[in-house]
């Protein structure tokens, strides 16, 4: 008995099916598959800024470098590798007092800020290091955020796909029963778009004396295909 048409799959699990195209083999179904698996992260990432404010432009600027070298130095010591500590930004902005009606504003102060980005692995070391990072850059340190990921996911794409392609087989050989038909072989198979872990930032206070508490919990790796098969 042939099939008057190709199924197709979709995410929901509902699945429809389509008209063939003329001159098509009508004997084959398209389904689509997706697959997920799980990392738990490997890597923090701290965003680390040093940040003073003096009526001297010149101090202003080296209090920040100063204060931001000695932290980098302590991680440095603390066995942080130095290609793990990237300088993010170097800023320097006037400070503006609040003008009269009428009159022109005028410059107060300056305000130096410099900032690196720290990759802390393993993120058990993340609570100790933060901790080092605040206590060496005192009332200055500013920690915008920090965020888990996993450096190498390339295994966990690769689990995902699996997954995706056997949640499209499993598809595919349910319309074959349901048409008391065999499946055949694969026509076409095309990939989705994969979803990589994003990282999980949150925002993190700078404390003086205790330790930050941090969970890395896990993180999604999803894949999904659309692939056709022959029926026979």
């Amino acid at each position: 008995m042939a099939v008057a048409g190709a199924a197709a799959g979709c995410l929901s699990g509902c699945d429809s099916h389509t008209a063939a195209a003329p001159g098509a083999n009508p004997r084959q179904v398209t389904v689509f598959g997706s697959g997920q698996v799980q990392g738990i992260p490997d890597t923090l990432t701290a965003q680390v800024g040093i940040e003073f404010t003096s009526q001297d432009v010149t101090g202003a600027v080296s209090q920040a470098n100063a204060r931001q070298q000695a932290v980098i130095d302590a991680l440095a010591n603390a066995g942080v590798d130095r290609k793990d500590i990237r300088t993010t930004e170097v800023s320097l902005q006037p400070q503006y007092t609040s003008p009269e009606p009428g009159a022109a504003a005028a410059i107060s102060s300056y305000r130096a800020d410099n900032a690196i980005e720290v990759k802390i692995r393993p993120p058990d070391a993340a609570s100790r290091l933060l901790e080092l990072i605040v206590n060496t850059g005192g009332d200055a340190t500013r920690i915008s955020s920090v965020s888990y990921s996993i450096e190498d996911d390339s295994q966990l794409v690769k689990d995902a796909r699996a997954r995706a392609f056997e949640d499209a087989k499993s598809r595919a050989q349910q319309y074959a029963q349901l048409s008391r038909l065999r499946l055949g072989t694969v026509l076409s198979i095309s990939e989705g778009v994969g979803t990589r872990p994003s990282p999980g930032e949150m925002n993190t206070p700078a404390p003086r004396t205790s330790m930050v508490p941090l969970e890395p919990g896990q993180q999604t790796v999803s894949f999904s295909v659309t692939a056709v098969w022959e029926l026979t």
